[in-house]
């Protein structure tokens, strides 16, 4: 449903929107006991611990727009961090629709958010592309783990010569796999050490 509400004008989005908790199966919402409307809030979820990097970095930068609205006095959004069955945890934030009657600005803002998603899937391409990077530096040395062994003497920066190498030379083998961030495969690695110049390890006798 929240994918949904950027499709919807502001005024139709609220009405779906508040109290969506309430209409959950097996789901209990232990704030709602701490709020003196509970069903003029919005639950909405912006990651997992399953998610890739997409909705990572798309969770990152409703995070940074709704931080505002967290940080008040009488806070109209509330950080959550529940546990799930399925994927162990899933984080969002408890939206305030309604105040006094009138939509909130915080759901605005949220609203302003889902209706660029519905539109476009990246909210932040800068960001999304630095942690495509960084997941792909990070998994270089799990790829590797497989040969890196029969080498000796690799420097202590190896992986981010490897990454050169590769951007440099196979730049597909960098390529997004899975939202998780590039993974050589061997082959490609396998290259890259060759090239460097690395001393594979010789067989015992």
């Amino acid at each position: 449903m929240a994918n949904r509400l950027g499709e919807l004008d502001l005024e139709e989005a609220a009405k779906e929107a508040a109290g969506n908790w309430a209409r959950w199966d097996s789901f209990a919402w232990f704030r709602d006991s701490e709020l003196e409307r509970p069903e003029d809030w919005f639950i909405y979820y912006g990651h997992h611990r399953e998610s890739g990097l997409l909705d990572q970095s798309n969770s990152a930068q409703i995070s940074k727009a709704l931080k505002p609205f967290i940080d008040a006095d009488a806070p109209n959004v509330i950080e959550e961090d529940h546990s799930h069955w399925a994927v162990g945890w899933i984080k969002g934030w408890s939206v305030r629709v309604y105040r006094n009657g009138q939509i909130t600005e915080a759901f605005k803002v949220l609203h302003g958010l889902l209706e660029r998603l519905s539109n476009y899937s990246i909210l932040c391409e800068h960001h999304y592309s630095e942690m495509e990077l960084e997941a792909t530096w990070e998994n270089i040395p799990l790829a590797a783990a497989g040969i890196k062994d029969d080498y000796e003497d690799l420097p202590d920066d190896w992986a981010d010569q490897v990454y050169q190498w590769l951007s440099d030379n196979r730049c597909n083998a960098l390529e997004n796999v899975s939202d998780q961030g590039g993974w050589p495969d061997e082959s490609d690695l396998q290259a890259a050490f060759d090239a460097l110049g690395y001393q594979e390890i010789e067989p015992a006798c």
